[in-house]
């Protein structure tokens, strides 16, 4: 099984981390079912082209969680993932990206009211052109 994770190699953020987060936000927006058996982590590692202990450092933290469950010699799969524990993985990915962009307004010195409005214009863009796909956005 193919999992779509890109790896940016120029970005200051760990590997591992990298994966992890793309991983938790499959599994959490259901876009892998519960169930779903993933990779063998030298498979995963293989097509990423990282180390076979950054994967299970990916897995065992998912697992931690309660994401991915592992049955020995069978492999690692989906675990079932409650309502409030999918709002909570997307709230937390929600928050941990604006405040990314927070950090990054106030090393530009914007004001608040310049980042309420340029998080209403980005809002406001994206979701035209998800209603547009494909129509130059």
């Amino acid at each position: 099984m193919w999992i779509p994770i890109q790896i940016n190699e120029q970005s200051a953020e760990p590997l591992y981390h990298q994966i992890e987060v793309q991983l938790r936000a499959l599994i959490v927006s259901g876009q892998l079912a519960e169930g779903t058996l993933l990779p063998s982590i030298r498979e995963l590692a293989q097509s990423v082209k990282c180390s076979v202990i950054t994967i299970r450092r990916v897995y065992q933290d998912l697992e931690n969680e309660g994401l991915l469950r592992t049955r020995q010699g069978t492999g690692t799969f989906v675990a079932k993932v409650g309502d409030a524990m999918r709002d909570l993985h997307r709230r937390s990915a929600v928050i941990e990206a604006l405040e990314s962009a927070v950090d990054a307004g106030l090393r530009v010195q914007c004001s608040d009211d310049e980042m309420m409005e340029i998080l209403r214009d980005v809002l406001q863009r994206k979701r035209a052109a998800s209603s547009n796909p494909g129509g130059g956005a």
